[in-house]
């Protein structure tokens, strides 16, 4: 477990932090100034619950039945009933992490003074994290509007001590037990908390961070296997001059064409258009993966900006202003970062499509420029990589289903108070599936690459030094080398390991210096 330690301020939080609780166990600390502006918000709301007239969230039902005021005996009640209630959750558990990200999140909303929320409540949320309690959270309940409600509110039931929860050796337990167990005791909530805890967009905003940091390490691996493709396909590196990307100036493009030239430096491989089967420029899979890598950096960079002003954001409803008013308003509607994510999902779709083509031409003999047939070491008695592909088309054929936006889609619920929801949860939910088959996309090329490299360098032509690395490291990772058939599936699970925990990158960094 990281002992580095995460202190929640008024302001918000970083996604530095937010990985680092979610994936890492970062240990959290509420600040001095959040404790006071914690304490200071609740005054207010103790204020407006004294007074005989109702104010949304504090004295009054919710959502549709808004307009019912509860009397004082019946309030403690309410905030309870309203998370029992709202934790109707169904299928499958959510990830670990993911929880882990909407609890911080909702702990860093709560932490900034504008909920009306009492100290010790977060005081408790943060004690749960560092815990390693995890709320049995599942995968549907959110519409993406008044918060992730059902998620939150299996958070906020294991805060009072009910429901399920796993503990820190993995044991699903009652939440109660585990509370116990640790010494934390469960929250009594009071007017306005209930509500509180589960208004947020805090689920999709934790999935969007994590995907933006994944994505970040794909879209560099995919420069790094762009570059080995044409390497192995005897492909030009004048496309990737700055000068040409300079007149374009988008500047993922120009990012992704640098990280590439910086790959291929030193390589005896390229240019030889000119040679027994001469070319006058390469197919569009090779010559314009700049424009496509780029053009997905620069929609990470958008999603960035969204999640940072999101992070720094206080969401909830109703809010407590710094000048005593505990006004409503529609700043829970997860809109903003739906786009976003269903955004993610188009463009990581579009870099597998990619990604495949060049794969599929490094195993066509009539395209890959003198390559054995599917990579294979006696073609016909062996098939070389050729499932392999198929095992990449069917992700990429996946992919494209997950890049059907959840945000274009809208069912009104609440007896139609909540009229036009964003989906952002479902758009979050499939989009972690899109990073999940990139990662395994981009590996199947590294493995077609890499083996082509060699076929290559068996044949007298000197890959590039960062080449070289990349190949030496994924077969000390498992990933074995040309040679005759063999089970495939684990060479394969090899590779995908390891792209997705940055190997590649960090193989090549040696030799290329840091890329974008």
């Amino acid at each position: 477990m990281d002992m580095h330690t995460v202190v929640v301020g008024t302001s918000g939080t970083t996604a530095e932090d937010v990985v680092a609780v979610a994936r890492h166990g970062a240990r959290i600390e509420l600040s001095t100034a959040a404790m006071d502006a914690l304490a200071a918000s609740r005054l207010i709301v103790d204020a407006l619950a004294a007074k005989p007239e109702p104010v949304y969230g504090v004295s009054t039902g919710f959502g549709a039945l808004a307009s019912r005021h509860i009397s004082p005996e019946l309030r403690a009640q309410l905030q309870r009933n309203i998370v029992r209630s709202h934790a109707a959750g169904m299928g499958p558990r959510v990830e670990r992490e993911v929880v882990r990200a909407l609890m911080f999140l909702r702990l860093k909303t709560v932490a900034s003074g504008h909920t009306g929320v009492r100290p010790e409540v977060a005081q408790t949320m943060a004690d749960v994290l560092n815990a390693g309690i995890t709320p049995v959270v599942h995968e549907y309940g959110s519409l993406g509007c008044s918060g992730d409600l059902a998620p939150l509110s299996h958070c906020a039931l294991t805060l009072m001590g009910e429901g399920d929860a796993e503990g820190p050796d993995g044991t699903v337990r009652p939440a109660g037990e585990l509370l116990a167990a640790h010494g934390i005791a469960p929250v009594e909530l009071r007017e306005k908390e209930g509500l509180a805890l589960l208004n947020g967009t805090d689920g999709m905003l934790g999935m969007l961070v994590m995907a933006l940091a994944d994505l970040r390490n794909l879209y560099t691996s995919a420069d790094i296997t762009a570059a080995l493709s044409l390497e192995a396909l005897l492909g030009t590196d004048k496309v990737l001059a700055p000068e040409l990307h300079a007149i374009r100036p988008h500047p993922g493009q120009g990012v992704s064409a640098d990280n590439m030239l910086r790959v291929l430096a030193g390589s005896g491989l390229t240019g030889h258009h000119q040679d027994d089967a001469p070319r006058v420029q390469d197919a569009y899979s090779v010559r314009c993966a700049p424009q496509v890598n780029g053009a997905g950096r620069d929609t990470l960079d958008y999603a960035a900006v969204v999640a940072g002003r999101e992070l720094a954001s206080s969401v909830d409803n109703p809010v407590v202003l710094p000048d005593g008013r505990v006004e409503s308003n529609g700043n829970f509607h997860g809109a903003p970062v739906a786009y976003v994510l269903d955004f993610l999902a188009i463009v990581a779709a579009d870099l597998g499509s990619i990604c495949e083509r060049r794969t599929d031409r490094l195993l066509d003999k009539n395209r890959s420029h003198g390559l054995p047939p599917f990579l294979a070491h006696d073609a016909g008695v062996d098939s070389g990589l050729m499932i392999a592909q198929y095992t990449q088309a069917a992700l990429v054929s996946e992919m494209k289903r997950l890049a059907v936006p959840a945000s274009a889609d809208s069912i009104p619920s609440s007896a139609m108070q909540e009229d036009h929801v964003s989906m952002g949860w479902s758009a979050a939910r499939k989009l972690r599936t899109a990073v999940d088959n990139l990662a395994r996309i981009v590996a199947v090329e590294l493995y077609a690459a890499t083996r082509a490299v060699e076929i290559r360098a068996a044949e007298g032509l000197a890959p590039a030094p960062a080449s070289q690395a990349a190949v030496a490291a994924l077969r000390a990772a498992g990933a074995q080398g040309p040679g005759p058939d063999r089970f495939l599936a684990p060479d394969l699970a090899a590779a995908d390991t390891f792209v997705r925990e940055g190997r590649l990158v960090a193989a090549v960094e040696p030799v290329t210096g840091p890329l974008a």
